[in-house]
């Protein structure tokens, strides 16, 4: 910490509250804070830095939107997953900054350009309603699961990156607004907890980083703040434009970095 200056301090502290603002309202949008804090700290080390901080973001998220989730969602998701985050640990042994850049940025694009390619306009009846955590429809099978599960898994594992795989995967699940939520909420509490230990194996996580992480807490509670006051304000239409827009930015400014 010592060695930042103020005017990356700042930034890593509008970045930590895009965080919240996007646990608590537009998921995917924190991909922007995971370039910030690429570009502020070395790639590697910062995904430990911003481990703790996405964390916290989602114990915000579950107690704001817990009664949302879809959990027969979660558990097809969960094993899938658990291959990729393996297999993400693995590759973080040899791959340099270059590489997870890359390879992680090149993933977001092609999947923000599958479900753009995939969408349809929505039905005039749709049979879940906003306040619902079932999703809106049933289209995704077993093996649409299993492939965002790894691709999701994996990506969280070596960028912190699994938050636009799976905004995908629930969007074209069917997700309303605040099933999507929830869902998302519970499953990225559950995944960032089970990664600490992988992280802290790796020298991810010390206490250097941890007490920059304690410095930065207060924003993410801004943003939350933030996001909860501004979720109800976001119709279905835009928020979906929103995640997907969100992804496509994270994919580039980390190709392009």
């Amino acid at each position: 910490m010592d060695t930042l200056t103020l005017g990356q301090l700042a930034a890593l502290a509008a970045a930590s509250a895009l965080v919240g603002f996007s646990k608590s309202a537009v998921s995917g949008a924190n991909t922007i804070s995971l370039a910030v804090f690429a570009a502020v700290l070395p790639a590697r080390e910062s995904t430990g830095v911003l481990l703790p901080i996405l964390i916290a973001g989602d114990v915000l998220a579950v107690l704001v939107h817990r009664r949302h989730a879809h959990w027969p969602t979660l558990l097809r998701l969960f094993p899938a997953v658990a291959v990729g985050v393996v297999a993400g640990t693995a590759f973080m042994v040899w791959a340099d900054d270059a590489a997870v850049r890359t390879s992680i940025g090149a993933i977001l694009l092609f999947m923000a350009g599958v479900t753009i390619r995939r969408r349809r306009p929505a039905a005039t009846g749709r049979e879940a309603s906003e306040e619902s955590g079932e999703p809106a429809t049933r289209g995704s099978g077993r093996f649409k699961a299993r492939s965002y599960g790894v691709l999701g898994g994996f990506t969280t594992m070596v960028a912190n990156a699994g938050g636009p795989v799976m905004s995908l995967y629930l969007l074209s699940a069917g997700f309303r607004k605040l099933g999507f939520l929830g869902t998302s909420a519970w499953f990225f509490l559950i995944v960032n907890t089970s990664k600490v230990p992988f992280s802290v194996g790796l020298g991810l996580i010390d206490a250097q980083s941890l007490l920059l992480d304690a410095c930065m807490l207060l924003f993410v509670l801004l943003g939350a703040f933030i996001g909860r006051r501004c979720v109800d304000r976001i119709d279905q239409r835009l928020f979906e434009q929103l995640v997907i827009g969100a992804t496509v930015l994270g994919g580039l400014q980390l190709l392009l970095r």
